[in-house]
């Protein structure tokens, strides 16, 4: 009787073996990496004034559930990170650097300078973004990208503010997929660095 019930186990044991070493080995579901913005290198740039005013520009802050490389979106009082995609680095990262090529190849009276520039300039520009996200009307429906930023310009040293403005900027997707939802966040963070653009050449003063 012992011995018919241990043969009787032995391939459950086997099998069961089997199963763990395939749990080890399996891999982790692919995700496909995504970027947005202008290319810094293949921007155009416009021509500028003899001498363009150095404006400093802050980092960008971001809303906590949108920073780093996951793609927020929201459903009504619902929000998930969209599986299978991430941002090839941190969302705060790429729009810095895509809002300094706008100002690179749009700008004619300033010129965006860095931290370690700060003595020479003559305003500085704090840009804060309060919404970046995919916005579903219900589940799998076409979402709508939604991209809203608060402007601050104010006089270097000083910090006294010289203007201050919202953006609200809406780009639907073409359709409920991963590249049209990306292609959404390109247009989208685009017009807002054009508008921030235009709105800072206006008020500097």
């Amino acid at each position: 009787m012992t011995f018919r019930t241990t043969l009787s186990l032995a391939p459950a044991a086997a099998a069961a073996a089997l199963l763990a070493g395939c749990a080890l080995l399996s891999t982790p579901d692919p995700v496909q990496l995504y970027r947005f913005g202008s290319d810094v290198q293949s921007a155009p740039a416009s021509p500028a004034a003899e001498s363009p005013m150095p404006v400093l520009m802050r980092p960008v802050n971001f809303p906590e559930a949108s920073k780093g490389d996951r793609i927020l979106g929201v459903t009504g009082y619902e929000a998930a990170y969209i599986k299978g995609a991430r941002w090839v680095s941190a969302a705060e990262d790429l729009y810095g650097q895509s809002l300094q090529a706008a100002f690179a190849s749009q700008a004619t009276r300033l010129r965006i300078i860095g931290l370690r520039e700060a003595s020479t300039a003559a305003r500085t520009l704090d840009i804060d973004i309060q919404t970046f996200e995919a916005r579903y009307a219900e589940p799998g429906a076409v979402p709508e990208v939604l991209v809203s930023a608060r402007a601050r310009l104010l006089r270097y040293p000083e910090r006294t503010v010289i203007s201050e403005r919202s953006f609200t900027v809406r780009q639907p997707a073409a359709a409920n997929r991963i590249g049209a939802i990306v292609e959404a966040f390109d247009i989208a963070s685009r017009d807002l660095n054009t508008q921030i653009v235009a709105w800072t050449e206006a008020n500097l003063g």
